[in-house]
């Protein structure tokens, strides 16, 4: 149900509000322009806002418009909420980005609702903001530390999963590609586990330089690795992946105190069918690239259909 507001009366809830809160509520205009909007605004930090706005009656801030809240790259989203809520629409909280004082990309949520006369016509737009910086960078943190390997920062299992199964459900096409780094037990053994942490790192580094910037790369266990190459054919994975092979071979790396040579294990399958048999025939592969010797690449086998 709409409510009606005398400019006393707006006023009285702004300031009940300013009290109670660290909301900031604004009021605006049909085109947008804020015509009234508590004082917290100017400590929510947005350059623009700070710049233009001047006091007002009962100590509200008169003189931006909304738009001049808002980050280049939101302020279409933003509009269209606006003309929304215009329309008699109940704006949800919407997040955008906006530029501050200290020159700063902060994030914001926003809620509007119209402002209705006696006889239900529009005569602008009551909204409510709030800075939500905080919560998200705690959010990303989470994020971070929940799909991130912390060693070489590459997304982890879990997240491979995910997106393999985005890819599955998609039916985006591509292929799957596994690397083992090549007797790695053993390396951390005669040489400890920091130099065991650099082999990692450095192959992670070889892995971003080598491969397509549309790839995927995880992490998927100790020495494991996982790369989802979306939108190619079996044949053109195996050109990508064999070159990496073949230059971790090539590269005698200085790692530790000294240099010796890394080798990996890779193999190839196409991702169809679903998530088990695509990874369960790339294991496969890769069980047999190791098994002949290692430091090669495989690519799964066809499945041959028996003819009755």
């Amino acid at each position: 149900m709409g409510m009606n507001f005398t400019f006393q009366e707006s006023s009285v809830l702004y300031g009940m509000l300013a009290e109670s809160t660290t909301d900031v509520i604004l009021k605006t205009d049909p085109k947008g322009f804020i015509v009234h909007a508590t004082s917290g605004i100017a400590d929510l930090g947005h350059r623009d806002a700070h710049r233009d706005a001047v006091r007002g009656d009962a100590g509200m801030l008169v003189g931006p418009h909304i738009l001049d809240l808002v980050a280049p790259e939101a302020k279409q989203q933003i509009s269209k909420a606006h003309a929304r809520a215009m329309a008699g629409e109940d704006v949800d909280w919407i997040e955008f980005p906006a530029l501050t004082r200290d020159d700063r990309k902060r994030w914001f949520e926003l809620r509007m609702r119209a402002l209705l006369r006696h006889d239900g016509a529009p005569y602008g737009v009551l909204g409510v903001m709030r800075n939500v910086d905080e919560l998200r960078t705690l959010s990303e943190k989470l994020f971070t530390a929940t799909y991130t390997d912390p060693l070489t920062g590459l997304t982890n299992r879990t997240a491979f999963i995910s997106m393999l199964e985005h890819m599955l459900d998609s039916q985006m096409g591509g292929c799957l590609a596994l690397f083992s780094i090549d007797f790695f037990r053993t390396i951390n053994m005669q040489h400890g586990q920091s130099v065991g942490d650099e082999v990692l790192t450095v192959f992670a580094d070889l892995l971003r330089e080598l491969l397509r910037s549309e790839d995927i790369i995880s992490r998927i266990g100790s020495e494991r690795f996982a790369v989802i190459l979306p939108r190619v054919t079996p044949a053109e994975a195996e050109g990508i992946c064999r070159r990496v092979v073949t230059t971790l071979a090539d590269l005698k790396q200085t790692i530790g105190d000294g240099s010796f040579a890394m080798t990996a294990s890779a193999s190839v399958a196409a991702v169809d069918t679903s998530l088990d048999s695509t990874i369960e025939r790339a294991e496969m592969a890769l069980f047999v690239a190791k098994a002949k010797g290692r430091n090669r690449l495989e690519m799964e086998k066809p499945v041959r259909l028996a003819v009755g």
